[in-house]
């Protein structure tokens, strides 16, 4: 499939599980869509771009590996996403990312990525939280910078001083999460 062809799929995907599953596994299928597809949801200002980030998030829920070849591609372009329906998945693939990169068990994201990306990750993750996005968003950065200030000490201090300040001013979900964050960093 060409990325036209994969375009025009996309148009058939929507919030359902169903449809996000049933385009998750033709490109678990097919590898080689992946480029594509990430072509596709970098294009940012295109509607089907959030399609394409829907099912490359449940492509790397079950096969973060496929990600691997294209981290760089990825950890660079992360943050030109600024569509709301978009940032939830690529914030999402950020959290898959560090929470296999930090876990106790030796696998093979801990040897795909470098600390380059780790910096872009957390670049991004720290715009996601000051930014105007989705609470979803917002809490999987804290998880990523929480787990990522195991490696850049600046971080946890940063990040603590970001969830107090705007504390008072999000939404219940927010503080949940920010109130988890913030217990675990003392």
């Amino acid at each position: 499939m060409r990325k036209e062809a994969l375009y025009k799929s996309l148009n058939y995907v929507n919030h359902s599980r169903e449809k996000r599953a049933e385009m998750a596994a033709l490109v678990t299928n097919n590898p080689n869509l992946i480029a594509p597809l990430l072509a596709i949801a970098f294009t940012v200002n295109d509607p089907i771009s959030s399609r394409a980030c829907w099912v490359l998030e449940f492509t790397a829920k079950e096969n973060l590996s496929f990600i691997f070849p294209y981290l760089d591609e990825f950890t660079a372009k992360m943050h030109t996403v600024k569509l709301n329906p978009s940032v939830r998945p690529i914030a999402k693939i950020c959290e898959y990312l560090t929470t296999s990169y930090f876990s106790k068990l030796p696998n093979p994201t801990q040897k795909a990525i470098t600390d380059s990306h780790l910096e872009k990750i957390t670049s991004a993750c720290f715009d996601w939280l000051i930014t105007d996005q989705k609470v979803a968003a917002q809490a999987y950065s804290m998880t990523c910078l929480l787990l990522l200030g195991k490696k850049f000490d600046w971080i946890l201090p940063e990040l603590k001083i970001i969830l107090e300040q705007n504390y008072a001013k999000g939404s219940a979900a927010y503080k949940a999460r920010a109130r988890l964050t913030l217990e675990k960093i003392k």
